[in-house]
């Protein structure tokens, strides 16, 4: 498909709308607004995949090496079948196409760094006065591609700081964090697309996830290498088929061939909650403990339903005593452990627990504390991260908004901007050029800046005239996650 057809229909004539003699349009694509409690940050991530997959790769193939009355022809079909008669028109398309190049300038942030609410991640423009129009008319396809990734990098960020504090707290392994948050959300996002952009964004703070092509993406796209570095893993893990094609009565002994025959060794991760998880826990795990305590590796018990912090720290309202108890506790007395040196219990290598239904930031964070409070180290459970996290959000979740904020009319420059008298500020653009300062609390916006102001900020030119001028790898931008610490949630 031409990616010139890769925007809403209402783009296709603003060419003609601007004012006579435009030269220049110049943007920026900003957070305007937070809409999680404690988040005035965002994680800046997705661009170099952005550049590097549409404006790059589409563009070669689908467009400039394609002949010019081909795409041409095509490009017009679709335009006078979708408006009907207009003067929308060809040559402009045309002359891009014997450019062979997309005369535009990006210039970002560094990928990985938390961006303040209000402050712009990236600006565009065009090098060359007839395709002004090509700036806004990317607005639609960098919008669709950049949200997704931002959103689940800074909300798997704040998974990792809730994480490494009750890490640091209760637990002598906090190196354990880096697996301790897994990605589940492949079958719940919204196409492979999204699930592979969000996975990638997950996958900056942690290194744990189930979502395959992820690894592919970071390879393609950010220069990691999954034979020198560890860009994201698993175990062996069981579904609910596996278990019931063992039949209720013979689960007991599905979980010992488990254990013994098919991985004598190893992690392996079994779903318990198939019927009745507490049986499991009192029955089966006792009868079990030599063959789990005598296994090189863990044994993972993974509930699967309920409500996720009664079920692994214990309910006091449960009905039973092992409701009352919990998964860590009655793993603990079944196969105990050590009491590490900050005074909370850790359950013995061999057994574990992952929780991977329903996971949210309030709910790993109520899990981590209670543990705390029963003495139990925060390491003794993983948390699968799904689709309820990473697909419940929109572009709206953080106000992602691309919006021109400078242009130029016969060689004059002009700062434009909005701000709708109905709205309650969160529309209200930047005015002018812009350039971004680095300060000791962060990123911060000057706008109405010169040229030559623009020229000296933190933003720095990725991409100009069909080249991709800065190629950063995944570890780079591990490190600015890891390193750019703001964003509080806890």
């Amino acid at each position: 498909m031409n990616p010139l057809l890769f925007t809403d229909g209402y783009k296709v004539d603003h060419r003609r709308q601007y004012p006579e003699q435009t030269t220049l349009v110049y943007s920026n694509w900003t957070p305007r607004k937070s809409r999680i409690e404690g988040i005035e940050e965002v994680v800046f991530f997705g661009l170099q995949y952005f550049i590097k997959k549409y404006m790059i790769e589409a563009f070669t193939k689908d467009f400039f090496s394609q002949p010019k009355d081909i795409v041409c022809q095509k490009y017009q079909r679709r335009i006078n079948n979708y408006l009907g008669e207009n003067k929308v028109g060809i040559k402009h398309i045309e002359d891009l196409h014997d450019l062979g190049y997309l005369p535009m300038v990006v210039k970002a942030l560094p990928e990985g760094v938390s961006v303040p609410i209000r402050v712009p991640m990236l600006t565009m423009y065009n090098t060359k006065p007839e395709f002004f129009w090509l700036t806004n008319y990317f607005e639609t396809l960098l919008s669709t591609t950049l949200w997704l990734p931002c959103n689940s990098a800074t909300i798997a960020k704040q998974y990792r700081r809730i994480l490494d504090k009750y890490a640091e707290e209760t637990s002598t392994i906090p190196e354990f964090v880096d697996w301790q948050g897994h990605d589940f959300s492949m079958r719940g996002m919204g196409g492979l697309e999204a699930a592979i952009i969000s996975s990638a964004g997950h996958l900056l703070s942690f290194t744990g996830t189930d979502t395959i092509p992820s690894i592919d993406f970071f390879e393609e796209y950010y220069n990691a290498n999954s034979d020198t570095e560890l860009i994201g893993g698993s175990v062996a893990a069981t579904e609910h088929s596996v278990m019931c094609m063992g039949t209720n009565e013979g689960e007991e002994e599905t979980f010992k061939r488990l254990i013994t025959e098919i991985y004598p060794n190893g992690i392996v991760s079994i779903v318990s909650d198939t019927w009745d998880l507490w049986k499991v826990l009192t029955e089966y795990l006792p009868n079990l403990k030599n063959e789990v305590l005598s296994r090189e590796g863990k044994v993972v018990i993974r509930p699967d339903s309920g409500d996720p912090a009664d079920i692994i720290c214990g309910n006091p309202n449960g009905k039973t005593e092992a409701e009352k108890k919990g998964v860590i506790q009655l793993l603990w007395e079944i196969f105990g452990g050590k009491t590490n040196a900050k005074g909370y219990k850790e359950l013995d290598s061999h057994i574990g627990a992952i929780y991977g239904d329903s996971i949210t930031l309030e709910r790993a964070k109520a899990i981590c504390e209670r543990l705390k409070q029963n003495g139990f180290a925060s390491t003794n459970v993983v948390l699968g991260i799904g689709s309820f996290t990473y697909q419940y959000n929109t572009r709206d979740t953080f106000g992602f908004a691309m919006k021109a904020t400078y242009g130029e009319v016969n060689g004059v420059g002009r700062e434009i901007y909005k701000d709708p008298i109905t709205d309650d500020g969160t529309k209200k653009s930047a005015k002018g050029l812009i350039k971004i300062e680095k300060t000791e609390g962060g990123y911060i916006m000057k706008d109405q800046v010169s040229w030559e102001e623009e020229q000296q900020g933190e933003l720095k030119e990725v991409f100009k005239d069909g080249e991709l001028l800065i190629n950063d790898t995944l570890q780079e931008i591990r490190n600015r996650v890891k390193n750019n610490q703001p964003i509080l949630f806890l």
